[in-house]
Formats: structure tokens, C-alpha cells, sequence
């Protein structure tokens, strides 16, 4: 009997994404213009992503497949632009990030270190700059770690150096079989230094960790999906752009404010105690309990509706008021 639950729900997933891939979009066409809200004067000045919102869900696409989608100063502008748009603007519920080609990203562009980024080593007040220039670069893909709605990471192909630092900021990663993972920086004579040491011990065991970055092996999806840094595996590209918008979608139906609580709580306890996450939980809830939620979660359920919950408020930076 239980085998034979199980069998049915993996078949109703299967036809649930069967269904959902057929209205998908291809990774190489990602406009939704019917019923899509663009970033207004953002997307037209964006060179590196494509950015719309549907249904409360972003979808944020890498669309230089012709440069492997290779990270520069640009890329990092624009990255941080969108990220801090949809903190501010409290439309979008969930973000979805992927990619188009044949790699998600083949991480920094090495052109980058002897053109627009120089790093001085030749005196100690050049050496203390590198601190600041990391520290900024840092803090952009710490922006998807802290941004307010959940973050789901579809990778394809390669996801190479800074482009595994993007991605285990994600709270969630859905993979191709054909992906792989590879902390580059090794490889071209350098520590790993945007964020990959510091969350990748977070997300798979210790050990594992120090042979990809002592050895810049490529880690491949099978394992990544074994030692749990992706959730799922699928066969196709369009099969995972569409496990990863239909996991959007889930959390965008379900009441904002309880989501944010719920990454805030979880954020908080990977990195203190099981008492301290304990007490944190207690204020949180405390702060944003509602029972008009409670109430509207389970009628919807009984109607088998949608909820209506409102949105996160909208914010404001105190320096542009």
C-alpha cells in the first residue's frame, strides 16, 4: 500500500511537471508579456539578466549564453540593482534565478583581474584594499541570502568559481544531470573568496568540501544530489525551469509575512545554538502572528482556493525619503 501511495504521487509530481513544462517558457524565450510586470526602466538598462514577475513569482535570467554567462563589474552592478528592486518593492514572493545556454555560469571573467579590477600587491595599503573591493563584491550574493523572499537556483551545465559562491546563497538549488559544480579559483592559483568556503560547509559535509576546493574537481549532479547541495535532479533544462517555477508558485500562495519569518528563522538557526534559535523563534512569532492568516490559510484549504494574503510592505531607504 505505501509503495503503491508513493507511486502515485511520484506520477501525479511527473504529470504536474509534464503539464507545467508545456507551459513554460524555453530557457532561450523567458518573456511572459500577457500577464508579466517588467521592472520598468531596469529591464530596458539590463545587459546581462532579463527580469519579470509573475504572479508574484521573479524570474531572474542570466541571458549572456554566448560569453558563458561570465561574471564582470556589469554583472555585479546589475545583480545588485535587481536584488535590492525586489527587496524593496515587496511584489514578488519568491525569486526564481536561472540561466540560458549551455552553462548557468561559468563564473568570473578572467579579463575582469587585468582590466577594470586591479589588485595591488605591491604595498600594504594595496593589499588592505583587496579587503574592501571582497568585502563589497561579498555582500551582492549576500543580498539573495538575505533578501526577504525565498531564493530558488535552477542550474544548467557548469556552475564554475563566483558562479557556486551565486548559487549557495540560494535557499534552494534544483540541477540538470549534465550539471557540475567546480570551485575554480583553485585552479587559477587562488583562494575561493565570495562566499563558497563559508556556506558550501553549510550545505554538504566538511570533508567533501576540502577535496572540491583543495583539488577544483568537478563535482557532478548525482553527488550534489546525494550529498544534498541541490534538492532535484531532472533530465532536461525545461524540465527543471519548470520544478523550480512550480515550487515558486507554491510559496507565492502562502502568506508573505509567514514565509519571511520562516527564512528568518531557519537563516538564523544555522548559524546559533538550538536555544538561542529557540528563543529568536519566540520573539519572532511573537512579532508577526496573525490570526487573520491562520484563519484565511485553512478556509482556503477547506474551499480548495487560493489564499488572500497581503503583500510585505514596501520599502523605503530612510537616506531617499
Amino acid at each position: 500500500m505505501a509503495e503503491a501511495a508513493a507511486g502515485a504521487v511520484a506520477t501525479d509530481r511527473r504529470r504536474s511537471l509534464a503539464s507545467l513544462c508545456s507551459r513554460a517558457e524555453s530557457p532561450t524565450r523567458l518573456h511572459h508579456p500577457a500577464r508579466t510586470v517588467q521592472s520598468g526602466p531596469m529591464n530596458d538598462t539590463l545587459t546581462c539578466f532579463t527580469l519579470s514577475v509573475q504572479d508574484h513569482v521573479a524570474h531572474l535570467v542570466l541571458n549572456r549564453p554566448e560569453a558563458m554567462n561570465t561574471m564582470h563589474p556589469t554583472f555585479w552592478r546589475e545583480l545588485d540593482a535587481v536584488l535590492a528592486h525586489l527587496h524593496q518593492a515587496g511584489e514578488a514572493r519568491a525569486l526564481v534565478i536561472s540561466s540560458t545556454g549551455k552553462h548557468f555560469s561559468a563564473g568570473m571573467a578572467l579579463e575582469t583581474f587585468g582590466g577594470a579590477i586591479t589588485l595591488d600587491d605591491r604595498s600594504p595599503e594595496g593589499r588592505a584594499a583587496v579587503f574592501d573591493l571582497l568585502t563589497d563584491m561579498q555582500s551582492t550574493f549576500t543580498r539573495i541570502e538575505n533578501l526577504r523572499i525565498p531564493v530558488i537556483a535552477a542550474i544548467q551545465g557548469g556552475c564554475i568559481g563566483g558562479a557556486v559562491d551565486m548559487v549557495t546563497a540560494a535557499c534552494v538549488r534544483y540541477a540538470t544531470a549534465d550539471a557540475f559544480f567546480c570551485i575554480q579559483e583553485i585552479n587559477i592559483g587562488m583562494v575561493a573568496d565570495v562566499g563558497t568556503l563559508q556556506r558550501l560547509p553549510k550545505l554538504i559535509p566538511l570533508g567533501v568540501v576540502k577535496e572540491l576546493a583543495y583539488t577544483g574537481r568537478r563535482l557532478g549532479a548525482a553527488k550534489a544530489l546525494d550529498y544534498g547541495l541541490v534538492n532535484e535532479v531532472f533530465d532536461t533544462q525545461d524540465a527543471l525551469l519548470a520544478a523550480a517555477l512550480q515550487c515558486a508558485q507554491e510559496i507565492a500562495s502562502k502568506p508573505p509575512v509567514a514565509i519571511w519569518g520562516t527564512k528568518q528563522a531557519v537563516n538564523y538557526a544555522r548559524d546559533h545554538s538550538v536555544e538561542d534559535s529557540l528563543r529568536q523563534m519566540g520573539w519572532l512569532q511573537g512579532a508577526i502572528w496573525s490570526n487573520r492568516h491562520v484563519m484565511e490559510s485553512v478556509t482556503a484549504m477547506k474551499q480548495k482556493r487560493a489564499g488572500d494574503f497581503p503583500a510585505l510592505a514596501p520599502l523605503q531607504r530612510f537616506s531617499d525619503s
